[in-house]
Formats: structure tokens, sequence, C-alpha cells
């Protein structure tokens, strides 16, 4: 394992996976928002990131034909490390990512930026996340505007997960307090 992960990483990946929605038809609310993001940040790539113990599965997708990646190369995984927006205005320039296959290779990625789903305060689930093929600046408003749509995404998440486990979201109201 070549990744950092979460101090609660096992609680992270049972609600992640209490969602059973890995593999599943994307959700066309979900892709609504990923659609219009793309264009808002006028980015190629726009995607809904669910991070697993060993990959990122995108939920939904504008831009790129992969249904997923391995989580060593997933810039998503520091995503879900932190609380705020994860922004690299280059990547060709950053240590952490000058040799990543997704950089020197398709998708050619030099921008990202990612907000965390958030399920609950703690936890983390994925990102939603912009990638462009040049290096970008990306200021304070334009994070602002990435996390509230990433508070919508994960609005649809955790309805998703009510739905498929009534009884263990009931539990989970003041989770959803912290989501909102």
């Amino acid at each position: 394992m070549r990744y950092s992960v979460a101090e609660n990483e096992k609680e992270r990946l049972e609600r992640l996976r209490g969602l059973e929605i890995f593999d599943a038809p994307s959700d066309p609310d979900i892709d609504v928002i990923c659609r219009d993001v793309a264009r808002r940040f006028a980015v190629p790539i726009a995607l809904v990131s669910l991070v697993d113990a060993d990959r990122q599965w995108f939920l939904s997708r504008v831009g790129l034909e992969a249904e997923q990646t391995c989580r060593d190369v997933a810039f998503c995984n520091y995503t879900i490390l932190a609380d705020d927006v994860f922004v690299v205005s280059d990547a060709a320039a950053d240590q952490r990512f000058a040799h990543n296959p997704l950089v020197l290779g398709d998708p050619f990625i030099r921008f990202y930026a990612g907000a965390p789903l958030f399920m609950g305060e703690r936890i983390r689930l994925g990102s939603l996340c912009l990638i462009d093929t040049r290096p970008r600046a990306f200021g304070p408003d334009d994070r602002a505007a990435l996390a509230r749509e990433a508070e919508r995404v994960s609005g649809h998440i955790w309805a998703h997960g009510a739905a498929t486990d009534f009884d263990a979201f009931v539990l989970d109201v003041e989770d959803w307090e912290a989501v909102r």
C-alpha cells in the first residue's frame, strides 16, 4: 500500500460498503450535478468518486471512459484525508504527482480540485472532483462553490443509503445535519 489512509478507515469503509452503491447504475440526479460542475468550471473531466480499500470507483463521470482506477494513483485519496477542497494547480510540478501514471499518460492530469463527500462529520466517502489537462488557478470562491456542489452529491448518497438500509440511517440523522 503506497497511500495514506484516514484514522477512521475501517469505519469509513464499513459505511461506504453499507451503501451498496459500488458498480450500481449511475444516479441521474448526481449525473446532472457532475455535468453542471464540468460546464460551470469549464473542465473536460468531472467525477464523483468513491474511494474503496483498493480502488476508486466513479459513481458519475463526464469526459472519462474509465469506470475506476487503482487507489494508489487516485488524487481523490488525498481529498478524503482532509475537510477542505484539495487542489493541485499543476500536477506535473507537484512532487506527489509528477510521476503518477495519470499525469504522465491518459488522461494527462495537470489540474485537480476535489471536494470531499461527507457522510457525517468524520466520514469522507470520496469526492466530487474537477480535472483539466492544463494547469489552472482555483480561488476561494471556486473552492466554496465546489464544496457546495459536493454537499448536494452527499445528500443524494445519504438518501440512497437511507433507502437501502433505513434502520442504519435512521440512527444517523445527526450525520445528515453535519452533511447539510
